[in-house]
């Protein structure tokens, strides 16, 4: 009897547990971690103290044990992992070598947490390398929130990689990566990796920041400054009288709504220009004048608020209400409303990093894939907005992207290349990563408006911007955006060109007169499938072209502006390595027969592409 009642109740609690949903961990969530930080910086000896009162809002359908924070400063202490796989890769990168295996006790940097409460009680945690594991009193439950408190204290490094102190150029403080950083947690679970010198992937939130520093240093960075008439340095209202410091300090105090993360960046020497566009975003300069690079950071405040204005139009538009380009870190890299330049640089150059770091406000800023995951979704979409931005306002170009397809080349060529779908911090080398995350994307992207069409591809950016926007979007995700808009079948662009290295290589293989016909046979030499664009050009200067779809694309690209008339449209199976087609025209009629005459196909050997008559 006992048992005879057991087994349904048994089964109908199972019934029940599987549609509620508890074991359908695949659905989408957005955490939140809301931050209220107060920092002191001691500008002798480059340590700072804080408190942090973190609000972490479990929006997901699991119930979390655990936590676990990034302390990215102390990746810049010998024997770390960063100084490890800096020392032990064959191509490290030439700011990081072997310096940090160097680096002196009043060098290094590093986080370390005094206390930590969750809800008023005290937490286990243990610092491992740059991760702190935290062991929750008590569970955060789906759809609750959990109030963290914590102190903690900082060394600012040396300045080696994107953060630190005294630069090269002489800039004091790049404050990027500096705090203690919930790590994020989505439908894969938790990304807490370890900081080796690659990619991020955060939390949005809203950021309350008070920082005290000696009152000679100007700030600037993400967010909006709450007390601009205190501070001064160019940032109050003009005519309004600045408040007088209190002391040896003043107080910056910051606000930064819906953000993944906070960097700022101060110098006493720093000049601060700004300009107000018609939109009502405000531009923010800080550099520090020189010979070198004063000129030119002049010039740059006319390009920097036509870049946003591009950007805005072509990819969606910007949703803050500043940015700032700051003179700092070892390069260029991007934060939320912000990024950081090296400044001593010509005028092409700091245009055209200021525009790939910009473009990041769209692809890791508010898009924002986990690009320690997808780092090309980020890069590579960057550097194809940066690509087309800077035709647009610097110098025009016919072939804009043509750099992005020449460092694919390049990668194919070196036979280092890695599936796009490898983790930033595991690729073999610097290269290959750079070449992938980099060249590749922005091919993808790219060569996605030669197989659907431009004006579907361009539709679908701005799309994939008004559906993805704050939600961590993955590469499946931007697919069916494409798909979507096109119409086409599109999963095996994705299957080929981002998991597997297999490479676009189609020749044209014989052309035979028929009559008063001609036959004209295409080969597939390399592994990955295409469709194709075959332009014919006749002596008389007419033009035609024979359009070969895949056939697992389930349907044809409209008619593109300007492409030549199609006469022909046959699908290509993909298993058949040959196609032969006939056009209505006599062989010596015929000037030349090309493959893709506009370039956008990434097809590694164009030598066999086009014959001439």
């Amino acid at each position: 009897m006992h048992n005879n009642i057991t087994k349904p109740i048994t089964g109908l609690f199972i019934l029940m547990v599987l549609s509620s949903g508890v074991f359908a961990q695949t659905g989408r969530f957005q955490q939140a971690a809301n931050y209220q930080m107060d920092v002191d910086m001691n500008v002798k000896t480059n340590q700072y103290t804080g408190t942090q009162v973190l609000t972490y809002t479990n929006n997901s359908p699991d119930t979390l044990d655990r936590v676990f924070y990034h302390l990215y400063f102390n990746a810049f202490q010998p024997g770390s992992m960063m100084d490890e796989r800096s020392r032990s890769i064959s191509d490290p990168d030439r700011r990081v070598g072997d310096r940090i295996s160097k680096l002196k006790p009043n060098e290094i940097g590093y986080l370390r947490v005094s206390s930590l409460k969750m809800n008023g009680k005290d937490v286990t945690y243990e610092e491992v390398g740059t991760i702190l594991e935290v062991e929750l009193v008590e569970p955060i439950l789906p759809n609750s929130s959990a109030k963290f408190e914590m102190a903690f204290n900082g060394q600012v490094p040396v300045q080696i990689r994107r953060s630190g102190r005294d630069s090269e150029e002489g800039v004091r403080y790049s404050m990027a990566q500096w705090y203690p950083k919930m790590s994020e947690y989505d439908e894969q679970g938790w990304h807490a990796n370890p900081y080796i010198g690659r990619e991020f992937y955060g939390i949005w939130g809203d950021f309350d920041i008070k920082i005290s520093i000696d009152k000679t240093y100007v700030l600037g960075g993400t967010g909006y400054l709450q007390n601009p008439n205190e501070i001064g340095h160019g940032y109050e209202d003009e005519g309004v009288k600045v408040a007088s410091a209190k002391g040896e300090k003043l107080t910056w105090h910051f606000k930064a709504p819906k953000v993944h993360d906070f960097m700022w960046a101060a110098d006493p020497k720093y000049r601060h220009d700004k300009l107000i566009m018609d939109n009502g975003v405000t531009v923010h300069h800080l550099y520090i004048p020189s010979n070198e690079v004063t000129e030119n950071w002049v010039k740059l405040m006319d390009y920097t608020p036509k870049a946003i204005e591009f950007m805005s139009e072509h990819f969606g538009e910007y949703p803050y209400k500043q940015y700032s380009v700051i003179q700092g870190g070892d390069g260029g890299m991007e934060y939320p409303m912000s990024t950081l330049v090296t400044g001593g640089r010509n005028l092409n150059s700091l245009v055209g990093v200021m525009a790939h770091e910009l473009g990041h406000s769209w692809y890791q800023g508010v898009i924002a894939t986990n690009e320690a995951l997808y780092p090309w979704m980020d890069e590579g979409f960057a550097s194809y907005a940066s690509a087309l931005t800077m035709s647009s306002i610097f110098k025009a170009s016919e072939s804009p992207l043509r750099g992005s397809y020449a460092g694919y080349f390049r990668l194919v060529k070196s036979g280092k290349e890695e599936p796009m779908s490898t983790h930033s911090d595991h690729y073999d080398t610097n290269g290959s990563y750079s070449s992938a995350a980099y060249s590749k994307g922005a091919v993808f992207l790219a060569q996605m408006g030669y197989i659907i069409g431009e004006k579907a591809r361009d539709k679908g950016i701005h799309s994939y911007w008004n559906t993805w926007g704050f939600k961590h979007p993955n590469v499946n995700d931007f697919i069916r955006i494409m798909e979507k808009e096109s119409g086409l079948e599109l999963d095996w662009y994705k299957e080929y060109f981002v998991y597997t290295t297999k490479t676009i290589d189609y020749g044209i293989k014989n052309v035979k007169a028929a009559g008063e016909q001609t036959d004209i046979t295409l080969e597939r030499i390399g592994l990955m499938p295409m469709p194709i664009d075959l332009v014919i050009t006749y002596k008389d200067g007419t033009t035609e072209m024979v359009y070969l779809p895949l056939e697992m694309m389930r349907g044809e690209k409209v008619v593109e502006n300007g492409e030549a008339k199609r006469v022909i449209s046959q699908d290509w199976p993909w298993t058949n390595l040959t196609k032969t087609i006939r056009i209505n025209k006599k062989s010596d009629s015929i000037k030349s027969i090309e493959i893709d005459p506009s370039k956008r196909l990434a097809d590694i050997n164009q030598d066999n592409n086009k014959v001439e008559f």
